[in-house]
């Protein structure tokens, strides 16, 4: 009975994970460990196998249908492992509840930002005549139309994918909760080509996490399998049913889910994080 829960479990964070391009952990952590009484560093080792899974399945999907920026995608990661190299490095120098509490005052006011700009209007994507060094184009079945995009503020996205390493090596938390929004909020890239982009990186820096999880005894096969296999096949129902998803959708989904990750950490700030 575990064991199909857990699955079912994976295939709910799979299928939400791959449309916003958070990977899922989000809600795997809290679930595993609050509901299903797996230790949390199981429950971490478990989510990030998942968000490999989900990154493996749901990137082969959006790039067959130019959804993903692969010229941004390894800029931007590029940065991402640079700072997560950082985050290991110095992780005994820094005060974990204070940067767990920052962490969730910031992404709670982007969570709270990308809703107030969502209210009161759709979507509507960063229209260009053409779409530049670090650009796209893609065609949204929803609008029924090609959209064509240029990348903005460059520099402002490769600082926040150092940053985002940088706490993923600190915290133990996927970039694309910082990716997503900046590329999203900052960059001027559509929402569906930033969460496509963003299940692109993911499953580099959590393939490299995954390792240390598995060395250090973290991974349980009786949970890490399930959960894996429930994101692959939700990671394939996300990587379809985005593209048919009005934007304005997408934004209100990432935004809750990041409003939950902020939750998390500014409990884990005052001792009331998962145990």
């Amino acid at each position: 009975m575990h064991t199909l829960i857990f699955g079912l479990v994976g295939v709910a964070a799979g299928t939400l994970g791959s449309m916003v391009g958070l990977g899922g952990g989000v809600i795997i952590i809290p679930v595993l460990s609050l509901f299903l009484g797996v230790p949390v560093h199981e429950a971490i080792g478990a989510s990030i196998v998942g968000v490999v899974a989900t990154s493996t399945t749901a990137a082969a999907g959006y790039v067959r249908h130019d959804f993903t920026n692969i010229r941004l995608g390894i800029t931007m990661e590029t940065a991402t492992t640079l700072g997560a190299i950082a985050g290991g490095l110095t992780a005994a120098a820094l005060d974990r509840a204070t940067l767990s509490g920052v962490f969730g005052a910031v992404t709670l006011i982007v969570a709270i930002y990308m809703l107030y700009k969502q209210r009161g209007r759709g979507a509507t994507p960063n229209l260009a005549q053409t779409a530049g060094l670090y650009g796209g184009r893609y065609f949204d079945p929803n609008l029924g139309r090609v959209v064509t995009y240029r990348v903005r503020r460059l520099p402002v996205g490769l600082a926040a994918s150092l940053v985002a390493g940088h706490l993923s090596g600190l915290l133990g938390i996927g970039g694309g909760v910082i990716k997503v929004p900046v590329m999203t909020l900052a960059m001027g890239v559509p929402i569906k080509a930033a969460a496509a982009t963003s299940n692109f990186m993911i499953g580099v820096t959590a393939a490299a996490s995954a390792y240390i999880y598995y060395s250090r005894g973290y991974v349980d096969p009786m949970v890490a399998v399930p959960v894996a296999l429930g994101i692959t096949l939700g990671a394939y129902v996300g990587s379809r049913v985005a593209p048919h998803v009005r934007g304005g959708v997408m934004v209100v989904m990432l935004s809750v889910m990041v409003l939950v990750l902020s939750v998390q950490m500014i409990l884990a700030a005052f001792g009331l994080s998962i145990r």
